[in-house]
Parts: C-alpha cells; structure tokens; sequence
C-alpha cells in the first residue's frame, strides 16, 4: 500500500523491449533496496528486481508485463524521462495522503495548466499554485467528487472541481501548491500528456455496498410481488 506522498522523482535510464513485455531501468536516490520490494512508479506499483545503490542512490529495474502496458502509459516511457517514485507504505508508517494501492484504473490528459496568481484568488496566500484542467473518463465519473481524494502519476491530490460531459466524459481541476509542482513530475507536464488515475478504492466499497443493497431490495420486492399474485 502506498500514501500518495511522492517521496523523490527518478530518470529512466533505459527502456528495453522484451519478448513479454519491457524494462526500465530508472536511476533513484535511494539507498536502500531490496529484490522484490514493492515501489510506485508514476502511480503504477511494480517489483524491484535488481538494483545498485549506496549512500549517493544508484539504479533499479523495473518489469512492465503486458498487462501494466495495456493499462498504463509506462510503455511510451524513454530514456531521460522523469517519473515519480514512492516506496510502500510500513505498517507503523503515517498515512499522511490517502489510501493507495498503486493500481492505475484508467489514463487522462492533461487539458491546460495555469498559473494562479494574486488577481486569481481571494487570498493572495495561494498565489503561485497552479491550476491543471485533466480530462476524466466516463467510466471513473462516480468516483470523483469536489474535495475528495484522487491519484494522479501516484500524487495524492484533492479535487478542486469536477464537470461532467453531455457524452458522460468529463473534466477535474486540481490545485497543485507549489511544493508539489517542484518535487514531483507534474512541473515536466505539458497540454496533451498522459496521466494515470487511481480513484479512492473507499468509493469502490461504498458502490459495492450500495450495489449489493439495491440487488436485495430488488429480490425482496420481486418476492412479494410473487406472494400477492
């Protein structure tokens, strides 16, 4: 499980393609790794599977099976891009993002980024954050709701606003402060960029719930529509 909360970004050094699938090779500021260990790249939870590091970081590999490059956006990766990295979560650990499980449930773009300033905003203490507009899929369009939690490239982020299409796709704005922008990848986005999204696994539950209760409240009625006939 991961929080959300980038805690460096990393270069890929290498990507290379295999017969079932592909590999990057991405340089990060770690000093400790070990084989197996779980680490989000961009949002994305893959397994170490070698590495070389010491007290000034190193390198480590990462697999994308087919599956990872059907889903993701990993597979357009090139050497000397930046991706955003994050190690699990230990189980005293603070969670001080939100539940993250590093499993991508769709990919977005980025439709414009704004710089706010003081002539933005109501309170010129928020003068510098930025403002990304990002598409939003249709089928992600329950799980997203203003002020509520969403990952995007693995960054745990709070939903400024969100706007739904006539065609059921719609729009999310987040605002981004500026530490943010600075220690992660979103400063290297430009307009027509893909994004991983992993929506808040809590409103899957809620859906579920609320699934299961209507199937009961069907069969409950359908029953005693049988009794009265």
């Amino acid at each position: 499980m991961f929080t959300g909360i980038v805690e460096a970004t990393g270069e890929v050094l290498e990507a290379a393609a295999t017969s079932d699938g592909r590999r990057l090779r991405i340089a990060v500021p770690f000093t400790e790794l070990s084989h197996g260990q779980s680490i989000a790249v961009s949002g994305v939870c893959l397994t170490v599977e070698e590495y070389d590091v010491d007290a000034g970081g190193g390198w480590m590999t990462v697999f994308l099976a087919e599956e990872t490059l059907d889903r993701t956006y990993l597979g357009s990766l090139q050497a000397g891009d930046a991706v955003n990295l994050e190690r699990s979560m230990p189980a005293d650990g603070r969670l001080d993002g939100h539940v993250v499980q590093g499993h991508v449930d769709a990919t977005g773009e980025v439709l414009a980024i704004e710089r706010m300033g003081d002539e933005d905003l109501p309170d010129a203490t928020y003068a510098g954050d930025w403002a990304y507009n990002f598409s939003l899929p249709a089928a992600l369009s329950n799980y997203v709701v203003e002020k509520g939690s969403i990952a995007i490239d693995g960054i745990s982020l709070t939903v400024a606003d969100v706007e739904e299409g006539a065609s059921g796709e719609g729009t999310l704005t987040i605002a981004v402060v500026p530490t943010t922008y600075e220690e992660t990848t979103l400063s290297e986005k430009s307009v027509g960029d893909p994004v991983h999204y992993e929506v808040d696994v809590l409103a899957k539950y809620v859906e579920k719930q609320l699934e299961g209760k209507e199937a009961v409240g069907a069969g409950i009625a359908e029953v005693s529509e049988a009794l009265r006939s």
